[in-house]
């Protein structure tokens, strides 16, 4: 990249793209952007310098030397057109994140599962080891305040997503891979084969310097290893981890568990983020940040800072014995380790939970079915759907309902809106009960509104 260039971003209120325009801007590259209204994410990058502009003109790329898009974005975006008119590049969104994290020592994480916490744990333990990463996360990190900050190191840490095939833009110097499962099969022709294809590729993309850790203990992850030609390292609970996880202990949004490598025990790992998910995705950060030349010890002590990523089991009431919390959770096998991670609260766990897209809906029906297990209750809301996704038939909210019930949990019901939800529950919640939301769509706005209202009663 030039030391200086006028980029444009095209929807910049986004994670993904505010992250990165936050970045550059902090590079000392002049941002603009556009975006249908004023959000707290585009007031933030405004207050830092950024000019910002609401709805979409052709004349707001004038001057940009390149203009970056999105994937929501369609191709006849006025902004788009005028810049291919005026032959000013432009680039998706992977690909100029692919510039900084090309150019340096970039840290990808990758995974069905866990990419944002990773991530935001991998960035947290170097930041307060002093190793000052430049970062690009999908949330915004718990305690930083941000989801993206231009370092001085030359190392990004940064997600890598697998859902449209544009982690294969990168080439990182550590690649993390989590878990991999069946998601995301409309943009792989329904084939879970070629989303494998797609992992083996982004593995075997790693810097011949580099280091590929994958998690030994997901079985399709197992699957691929004898086609990594990448230096691969492993953790897990088995003994042929190269990294071994053992002694876990989960209590109240907390875990702790002791990590070997080689036959000796390197040390305890205290966390303060609960569920045995987040031993695997602290101990893949712990990994990269040793890679990175941390020592354990310190590294250790860095992961134990962390207390979550927005939207990742954020607690957001803790009052008069109820806890109100937030999980991004939208797909079967999240569903089931968030609540199992709730369960170790020892509280009463109300799940509400909205599908997101009819696609996924559709193919994971029975695994969603038989995900409620942990819930002593469970809400199911109306699928939210992106713009342009068409229904399909006998996929519905209240079909999977009728599922649950059979196959996991006999107390699920079937409210179709927010509002009736946030009704039902305002008025019954008692000491010792957990609500939590759980999808990827609008479904946060109910415990925003139950962790508000149920501070105020506990004043």
């Amino acid at each position: 990249m030039k030391k200086t260039e006028h980029i444009h971003f095209i929807g910049i209120g986004g994670y993904g793209m505010s992250a990165i325009a936050r970045v550059l801007l902090e590079m000392g590259h002049k941002i603009t952007g556009s975006d249908v209204a004023e959000q707290g994410l585009t007031k933030k990058l405004a207050a830092q310098g950024a000019e910002i502009h609401y709805g979409h003109k052709a004349e707001y790329v004038e001057g940009a030397d390149v203009v970056v898009y999105s994937t929501a974005l369609p191709e006849d975006n006025v902004e788009r057109v005028e810049a291919q008119r005026l032959g000013i590049p432009t680039l998706h969104r992977s690909q100029m994140l692919a510039r900084l994290l090309n150019e340096r020592k970039g840290i990808a994480v990758a995974g069905a599962h866990g990419k944002t916490t990773t991530s935001s744990m991998t960035a947290l333990a170097m930041e307060e080891c002093g190793a000052d990463p430049t970062y690009i996360i999908g949330g915004e990190i718990v305690g930083l305040g941000t989801n993206a900050k231009a370092g001085k190191s030359e190392f990004v840490v940064a997600e890598a997503d697998e859902s449209d095939g544009t982690f294969l833009q990168y080439h990182p110097y550590i690649s993390i891979v989590t878990n991999i499962e069946a998601d995301h099969l409309e943009n792989y022709d329904g084939s879970f084969e070629k989303i494998k294809e797609a992992y083996v590729q982004f593995l075997n993309q790693t810097r011949e310097d580099g280091y590929a850790i994958v998690c030994a203990d997901d079985e399709n992850l197992r699957e691929l290893m004898p086609r990594l030609t990448c230096g691969l390292v492993t953790y897990g609970m088995g003994e042929d981890a190269d990294y071994r996880i053992s002694d876990i202990e989960l209590g109240d949004r907390r875990a702790s568990f002791t990590v070997s490598a080689e036959g000796r025990e390197l040390g305890r790992v205290e966390l303060f983020v609960p569920g045995k998910y987040n031993v695997y995705n602290a101990t893949a950060a712990l990994i990269a940040c040793m890679k990175a030349g941390i020592p354990f010890a310190e590294a250790a002590a860095g992961l134990s800072k962390f207390h979550g990523a927005k939207r990742r089991f954020q607690v957001l009431a803790d009052a008069a014995g109820v806890l109100v919390v937030d999980d991004y959770a939208h797909h079967p096998t999240e569903i089931e380790a968030t609540l199992r991670a709730a369960k170790s609260t020892g509280k009463r766990i109300i799940a509400v939970f909205q599908p997101q897209r009819y696609t996924r809906t559709f193919f994971l029906m029975d695994a969603f079915s038989r995900a409620f297990a942990d819930a002593d209750e469970a809400i199911i809301v109306d699928i939210y759907s992106p713009a342009g996704e068409q229904p399909i038939e006998g996929v519905h909210s209240s079909s999977l309902t009728d599922l649950i019930r059979q196959n996991s949990s006999p107390n699920a019901r079937y409210l179709a809106t927010k509002e009736e939800v946030l009704a039902d529950l305002t008025g019954r919640l008692k000491d010792g009960d957990l609500v939590i939301t759980m999808g990827a769509g609008d479904i946060w706005k109910v415990s925003h509104a139950l962790a508000e209202d149920w501070k105020s009663r506990a004043i």
